[in-house]
């Protein structure tokens, strides 16, 4: 993107949709209701934790986008948003997480077992959602997500330490673990709108290059900014023995012993020599090489939206892409 351009604000973007957006948040807490007060305690915990809510976001431009004028985009939305939320919550703890979004993980305040349990109550919550929109191709979207993330998680876990998987199967990684629900809450937009076709294919384009890009950045901002702005520690990826592409790339192009430094560090987790693989990170250029890449799947989601009719919420889907390249946490 054009640095020199204002860089968009994520706020700007949601007063488009904002009675659409006040919606999603009231059909939120509603589903999130159960008589079982623990639910309740940790769901609303996990959900007013702040975040960006892109991916329902983008389900109601989407919408927008294909000229819909009803409401069942809000609860398109609210699906995505329960999946994404579960999977945070399954995330932390398979990662052992003390810290998101600045604050307390949930499985550190009430467990293992809570979280767990409670982002199996989202998931089956947000498959009763499904039923209720009664729509065969939204169940075939979901049902299809779910599982292509599940994937996504159990192939991180195996790259887990593991400093020889290939660019490839990193992108595929990031694919499945982050892009895919992007992709979905951007097809979802399309069907409820009734636009299958060329529409819903473009919009899945758009959905799963701006996924891509986030989950990019996500991974060099791991190495380049500070915890207050991204809510967690700085090198918490390689704390966890994580090989994502700015460590690989520093392991691939730095010089014999930052090579050996990052590929023990992958191996064997942990910060103890974080003051050098960040120097290596610094000196191979692998911050620059990512965001590269992450402009690269970016230029692919704006080419996506060429297909769709131009319309303030294309610009706005257009803008969004912009603040998920150019953001600092």
């Amino acid at each position: 993107m054009d640095d020199t351009r204002a860089r968009p604000d994520i706020d700007q973007l949601r007063a488009l949709v904002a009675d659409d957006a006040a919606a999603v948040d009231r059909l939120i807490r509603a589903r999130l209701y159960s008589d079982v007060v623990l639910i309740n305690q940790l769901g609303h915990y996990i959900i007013g934790g702040g975040g960006k809510r892109l991916r329902p976001l983008i389900a109601l431009l989407a919408a927008r986008a294909a000229g819909y004028t009803g409401s069942r985009h809000v609860e398109a939305a609210v699906i995505i948003e329960l999946v994404h939320t579960a999977t945070l919550l399954h995330d932390d703890v398979v990662d052992a997480s003390k810290m998101r979004r600045g604050r307390e993980t949930a499985n550190l305040v009430w467990g293992n077992e809570a979280s767990v349990l409670v982002g199996d109550f989202l998931y089956s919550r947000a498959f009763q959602m499904m039923v209720d929109l009664e729509n065969i191709h939204v169940l075939e979207i979901l049902a299809d997500a779910t599982n292509v993330i599940a994937e996504g998680e159990v192939m991180q876990l195996m790259n887990c330490h593991d400093p020889n998987i290939s660019e490839e199967r990193y992108l595929t990684t990031i694919h499945n673990k982050t892009a895919k629900l992007f992709e979905a809450a951007a097809m979802l937009g399309a069907v409820v709108a009734g636009r299958s076709g060329t529409f819903e294919t473009a919009m899945g384009a758009f959905g799963r290059h701006i996924g891509t890009a986030f989950q990019l950045v996500d991974d060099a901002l791991d190495y380049s900014a500070s915890p207050e702005l991204i809510g967690k520690n700085v090198g918490d990826d390689l704390a966890e023995g994580k090989p994502t592409l700015p460590l690989l790339y520093a392991m691939w192009h730095g010089t014999p012993e930052q090579s050996a430094t990052v590929r023990a560090a992958i191996e064997k987790g942990g910060l103890e020599h974080l003051d050098a693989i960040m120097a290596a990170i610094e000196s191979t250029g692998a911050i620059t090489y990512t965001s590269a890449r992450a402009q690269a799947e970016a230029e692919q989601a704006l080419a996506a939206l060429q297909e769709i009719p131009h319309s303030p919420y294309r610009e706005a889907l257009e803008a969004l892409v912009e603040f998920a390249v150019n953001r600092t946490s």
